[in-house]
């Protein structure tokens, strides 16, 4: 992770205010994306980086879509961090299609970067190794790719 905390001080996060919405729902591997990403935002000097916390993986789209309408000229990007883990049932197939479509749909129609790392993982060891492991945080990945696409945005 400290390559990559690196790589993240190199991008230039001024002038840049980023929100992260993130699910309670499996709040141990959501917290350690949430604090990774804040912590590769900061390093590059965001300007600010608001969190919003939401009961699930299901209910951040709706805040997504709010940020985006509210915070038009404001935002940069907005990062989506949850963990959905695949039970007996197809239930959280489901679940993690609709957060896909409504995101892709959130991003199109107010043209702002929406990072989608709402991970559907198949157990708690691939959440570990995606949300906890230093060395391949997914929080560190979408905050890095806020920032790139921050500065891809701002050039057009």
């Amino acid at each position: 992770m400290l390559n990559e905390v690196k790589a993240a001080g190199a991008q230039d996060g001024r002038q840049h205010h980023f929100a992260i919405v993130a699910s309670r729902y499996n709040a141990r591997f959501v917290d350690g994306m949430v604090e990774a990403a804040k912590q590769t935002l900061e390093k590059a000097n965001a300007t600010s980086v608001k969190v919003v916390r939401v009961p699930g993986a299901f209910e951040i789209p709706a805040v997504v879509a709010a940020l985006a309408h509210e915070d038009e000229k404001e935002l940069s990007a907005i990062i989506c961090l949850g963990v959905i883990i695949r039970g007996e049932t197809t239930h959280a197939q489901h679940i993690g299609e609709a957060v896909s479509h409504a995101l892709a749909q959130i991003q199109v129609q107010y043209r702002r970067p929406i990072i989608h790392e709402v991970l559907l993982l198949e157990n708690e060891a691939q959440a570990e190794a995606r949300c906890l492991n230093p060395k391949h945080n997914r929080g560190v990945e979408a905050a890095l790719t806020a920032l790139e696409m921050a500065r891809i945005m701002g050039s057009l």
